[in-house]
This record gives structure tokens, sequence and C-alpha cells, in this order.
């Protein structure tokens, strides 16, 4: 059995290229689906977040949820109000961590110091990562003190800047996630909008959107029943 930490946006906002303020947080079917995915394989899975907050979900993640994913995590209500500090999290604490996507990440964890921390960490040791729709925008916080990108060359699928065009923020969107990761040396093998894509390197997992959960959870299980 691993140890795998879900870090969760503790954001309930993001700011708009336009100066506008948009509701976000984390999308329901991500969370529930990574979460019930790895408990089912027997994983223990703790909850965290920057300065240990609440977590929100993202209302527009609820509009239309079936009553299975709701469900789940109102039984998750418990674990999600009393996530862990992210800043009080080890190096090497945990065998695999795992970012469920929403705009939140964008506004927080792109840029938390010990998010970046504990991916760099990972990084160097080759342990599990797991990333979904605009959960890879937390990768953008592992930066080396040397300013080296700690995912750089590895291949990766993230909520596509079509996508985004799409059926997400639009030209409102403050930037884009595909685009960072690119500038930032990471291969983005992102498939077509909309489809459920998943892309394995090594010890980092993927998922490209909201259809991706499912099987991106289970890709998870898989690499982590291989270490």
């Amino acid at each position: 059995m691993a140890k795998v930490l879900m870090v969760v946006t503790g954001v309930d906002s993001i700011e708009l290229a336009d100066g506008r303020v948009h509701s976000t947080g984390f999308w329901a079917e991500e969370l529930v689906e990574l979460h019930r995915g790895l408990r089912a394989a027997g994983h223990a899975v703790d909850v965290a977040t920057p300065g240990g907050v609440q977590p929100t979900v993202d209302p527009g993640s609820l509009a239309g949820a079936s009553e299975e994913i709701t469900g789940y995590l109102a039984g998750l209500a418990p674990v999600l109000a009393q996530p862990r500090v992210l800043a009080e999290v080890r190096d090497g604490e945990y065998d695999a961590i795992v970012l469920p996507g929403g705009h939140g990440p964008m506004a927080d964890l792109a840029t938390d110091p010990d998010l970046g921390r504990l991916l760099v960490d990972a990084a160097d040791r080759d342990a599990v990562v797991g990333v979904l729709c605009h959960g890879p925008a937390g990768l953008l916080s592992a930066v080396r003190a040397d300013g080296r990108f700690a995912f750089a060359g590895r291949r990766l699928a993230v909520f596509t800047d079509a996508e985004e065009h799409q059926g997400g923020l639009g030209d409102a969107s403050p930037y884009f996630v595909e685009a960072r990761l690119r500038d930032l040396g990471a291969v983005i093998a992102s498939a077509e909008p909309w489809s459920s894509t998943v892309v394995s390197d090594g010890s980092l997992v993927s998922g490209q959107n909201p259809q991706s959960s499912v099987a991106t959870a289970e890709r998870l299980v898989e690499v982590l029943a291989g270490r």
C-alpha cells in the first residue's frame, strides 16, 4: 500500500485577464475519481492544501454532476474539512503526489513554494507524480534553485490551450497552462480536445481533462503497483 498526498487548491476564485473575478476551486469529478480509484486499490490518501484551508469545489463542476459524484464528495466532507497544512509535509514522506484540477491550481499551486519543494524532491527520488486537467499548473512551481524546471523534457498531458478556448476561460484566462509548461521545456503530448487521454512518462502520470479522470486514476494505480 502506497502513501499518497493529494494536493488540492485552496482558492475559491481566480482573477481573469480582464480584471473580473471568476469563482473556482477544485473540479469535483477529478478529485472524486482520483481519490476513489486510489482508495479502492488499497492506497492511503491524505489531502493537503496551502495553509491547511478547507478547499472549495468549483461550482461549475457540480452542474450536471452525477449523484454518484456528489454523494462521494459528500462522504469526503470530513476529510476536506481538515486537510494537512502543505508547508508541514516533509520531503520523502509520501510515495506519490497527486494534483486534481479545476482552475484553482492556476491561482495558488502554480507558485506555491512548498508544493515546488515537494515536487522537486519527488522528481529527484523518482516518486510517482499524478496530475489531471489543470492540475499540471502545480508543476509550474517545481523550479530548482538554479532556475531549472524539474520536469523539463518530460512528456505529459494537460488541459490544452484549445480546450481552454473552446470550453474554459477563453481569452479571459490569466494564462494558458499548456503554453507555460511548453515554455519551461515540458513535452506536451495531449490529444484531441475532450478526448480521454492519459500520458505516462516513467513516474509521471498525467490526464488531459475531466473526461480523463477515471483513466488517470487507473493508470496511477497501475504505476504504483509496479513500484
